[in-house]
């Protein structure tokens, strides 16, 4: 039987190893702490869950949900943003209903690239936004992220020849897997570069609530943008020119496993997407989005909560790991950790995170998984308890 060559560059899957080094630890006998999967340990919020509780008995949720029937999902979405950033959103044309931030990033590149065009991704950068360019029959343009350059892409360093055939750049900050996050000034930065060469400008956005500096609501719903510490791509093209950014409830709200996000932005991309996903699939449960809903329009203290509890994560670790002499920087979002692999280790990420496994039972993600540019780091994921995380720290202090 003989596939598409696509399926070639997807064969390579760093996690994949991952798991199976995994496997062979519990057959080993290992207790696993499993700090590799950026998925929330957190449950959703009791109003969420009784919103799609109550859904399952109305018959009239059970059947395919069209476009037409989210508009309640759309209008709250588009609210959320106005209240959050101040921008005006029209519920009908500029936003779109998505299985999670994910299927965005993996379906515009079908909408956006004939095949031999090029994306520029950052590297590191997630998989998923690779896996999509690579299905369209795209090239990526890695732009490699560097400390020196707080892990902001030098958008001056792109070759005239690889812009001249480029039709999106995919961003994505507060960054997984660095943590980093990306001022308001480069955002604008970014929108006049992606004007200039008719780029389309792709945000990925789902960790704009997991921000532990204090500033992080300085100027959101106030018009006062300037000051907000991970502000949004829209804030930057508030006329919406060239920009559509993803966000999920998966991470605010702790609904991963409900698959429910949003894409919001230029109106032509959202049709664009729009035209992929009908070829592609129905909506979720309508259930699911009546959780969305009351997660975007009720109580929002559950997210202050979770907050709290990741910054509590992140001080126990980083105080752990600077007790045992490795010393990396305190992130001011996300939920992971993005440490500079000590020697011997500094360019075998996937041999480190491996062994790490095998012989400690305690899992990372290589970096080397994210990216050429990811190599020499490891990320962990803060998705266990405080006093779990510093058994986890012991468990690699010996193992260093």
């Amino acid at each position: 039987m003989q596939f598409a060559q696509r399926l070639q560059p997807l064969q390579s899957n760093v996690f994949a190893d991952m798991d199976r080094a995994k496997s062979l630890a519990l057959s080993a006998g290992k207790e696993l702490i499993d700090l590799s999967l950026g998925s929330s340990d957190l449950p959703a919020e009791a109003h969420v869950i009784e919103a799609i509780a109550q859904s399952l008995y109305d018959a009239s949720t059970h059947g395919y949900l069209l476009f037409n029937g989210t508009r309640g999902f759309r209008q709250a979405a588009a609210n959320w943003y106005e209240q959050k950033f101040g921008i005006k959103v029209d519920p009908e044309t500029e936003v779109l209903p998505l299985i999670g931030s994910q299927e965005g990033t993996a379906h515009l590149p079908l909408a956006l690239l004939n095949p031999g065009d090029f994306a520029l991704l950052l590297d590191p950068g997630y998989p998923s936004h690779m896996g999509g360019v690579y299905l369209a029959s795209g090239q990526i343009y890695p732009m490699p992220l560097k400390a020196e350059n707080d892990f902001l892409p030098v958008l001056s360093d792109i070759p005239a020849n690889v812009l001249a055939q480029s039709r999106m750049m995919i961003l994505s900050y507060p960054h997984n897997p660095t943590a980093a996050i990306a001022p308001l000034s480069f955002f604008k930065e970014a929108v006049a570069f992606c004007q200039q060469h008719n780029i389309a400008l792709v945000h990925d956005f789902p960790y704009v609530d997991l921000v532990f500096e204090e500033t992080r609501d300085w100027g959101l719903g106030t018009g006062d943008s300037e000051k907000s510490l991970v502000p949004s791509i829209l804030q930057a093209d508030p006329d919406k020119s060239v920009s559509i950014e993803f966000f999920t409830l998966s991470k605010s709200y702790n609904m991963g496993g409900f698959r429910i996000g949003y894409a919001i932005g230029n109106a032509q991309l959202i049709q664009a997407l729009r035209q992929i996903k009908a070829a592609v699939d129905f909506n979720q449960y309508r259930g699911i989005l009546n959780g969305a809903i009351a997660a975007l329009t009720g109580p929002q203290a559950g997210v202050q909560t979770a907050v709290n509890r990741f910054r509590q994560r992140r001080d126990a670790f980083i105080n752990a790991l600077h007790r045992i002499g490795w010393y990396v920087p305190t992130p001011k979002a996300t939920m992971y950790i993005w440490a500079q692999l000590p020697s011997p280790w500094s360019q075998n990420s996937v041999k480190f995170c491996t062994q790490l496994v095998q012989q400690t039972g305690v899992a990372a993600s290589p970096g080397a998984g994210f990216g050429k540019s990811g190599e020499g780091y490891v990320r962990f994921a803060l998705v266990h308890e405080p006093a779990v995380l510093e058994t986890a720290v012991e468990r690699i202090a010996k193992f260093l």
